[in-house]
This record gives structure tokens, sequence and C-alpha cells, in this order.
């Protein structure tokens, strides 16, 4: 399936948790190496990943059947190199290793990357919530502050010289409470924008088959 959009394919990654055994004992010495292979295929891992699995097998005395494992990989990796895995990757911020066959490349990439590109306008709706609320908090925080400050303003202990320090810190506090109302509308409106983008983008995928 070719995309409607074309989207640049982030940078490929490479890197795995290699500092984790992938297997323990006894699944080295119980394994099927097929069934390993497939589902390491099906995960969409890249050619190494067999060579970690002889690296934790080798401190048992257990050498993987390699024969056995590509061919699972292979059948593995012909389902995860279906345009839907692809979408649904790039759509869970998952990664691309390119793996996948030429005869499959072209076509999962589009996948992948449209659902990259899904994936990026909802992060970028969510960043925006967690922004808005991070600022909001620091907006109670200072009307909290205010509310002290003002209370120890009047208090009848606090001194000339304190009240002077206390209003340099009504001040402030007012000056960052404005700050942080003009940064939220402004996030409000980035909101707007993304959500406007988010749900026509979710139209043109709906229209791709996914």
């Amino acid at each position: 399936m070719n995309s409607k959009i074309r989207i640049l394919a982030p940078v490929l990654s490479l890197l795995f948790l290699s500092g984790c055994a992938t297997m323990s004992g006894d699944e080295c010495m119980t394994s099927d190496w097929r069934a390993i292979g497939y589902e390491d295929g099906l995960q969409g891992y890249t050619g190494d990943r067999i060579g970690q699995h002889r690296k934790a097998c080798a401190k048992h005395g257990v050498t993987p059947d390699l024969t056995a494992y590509t061919a699972g990989r292979e059948q593995g990796l012909s389902e995860y190199c279906q345009p839907s895995r692809g979408f649904h990757v790039g759509a869970n911020g998952g990664s691309y290793y390119g793996v996948c066959a030429a005869h499959y490349e072209a076509d999962f990439v589009d996948a992948y990357n449209a659902g990259r590109h899904l994936y990026i306008l909802r992060s970028n709706v969510n960043r925006a919530n967690s922004a808005i609320s991070s600022k909001e908090r620091e907006i109670d925080r200072i009307d909290q502050s205010i509310v002290d400050t003002e209370v120890a303003l009047i208090a009848d202990e606090t001194t000339a010289d304190e009240r002077l320090v206390l209003l340099l810190d009504l001040k402030n506090l007012a000056e960052r409470k404005g700050e942080l109302e003009a940064q939220i509308r402004e996030l409000y409106d980035d909101r707007a924008r993304y959500r406007a983008e988010l749900e026509n983008y979710q139209v043109i995928v709906a229209d791709m088959g996914y």
C-alpha cells in the first residue's frame, strides 16, 4: 500500500538492551529455536538477536540451532513486514530496524511512516496537555504563596524592613503568575492547533484503511 502522504523515516536505531541476558538457563535448555526465531522475527529484531541468545546460552553450555532459528525468524518477519503491522509499530512509537526484505520494505515503510506521523501528532497534544497541567499547578502554588505573603504582610509582628521584602516578593509572584498565564494561553492555542491536525490526519489514515 502506498501512503498518501510521504513522511521522512526517522533515523534507524540499532540499539538493543544487549547488557541483559535474553534467555535464562532453563529457557536455553528447553528452547524450540524455530519458535524463538519466529517470535524475534515477529518483533522485528535484527539478525544480531541470535548473537545475544548465543551469548546468554553459552553460559549454560547450550548452542542455538541456527538453521531452525533462521527459518523461524524468516516466518516471523513475513508477518511483521506487513503494512498493517508497520502502521501499528509506528503509531505506538516503535522503531523500525530495516529488517524487511526488498519486496516488503516499500509498503511497510510507507505504512510505518504514516503510523509514526500519527504518533507524533498524538504526542504533540499530550505534551501540550502536560505542559498546561504543570503550569496550572505552578499557578496554584503561586496563589497560595501570595495568600501566605499577604497574611505575613499585615501581621502585627512584621517589621517595616520585612514588609519591604514581602512587597517585593508579592511583585515577583504576580509577575511570574502573569508569565505563566500568558504561556498557558499560548499552549491552549497550540493544543487547539495540534488537535485539529490530529483530527484531520485521523481522517486521512482512516481513508488509507488504518
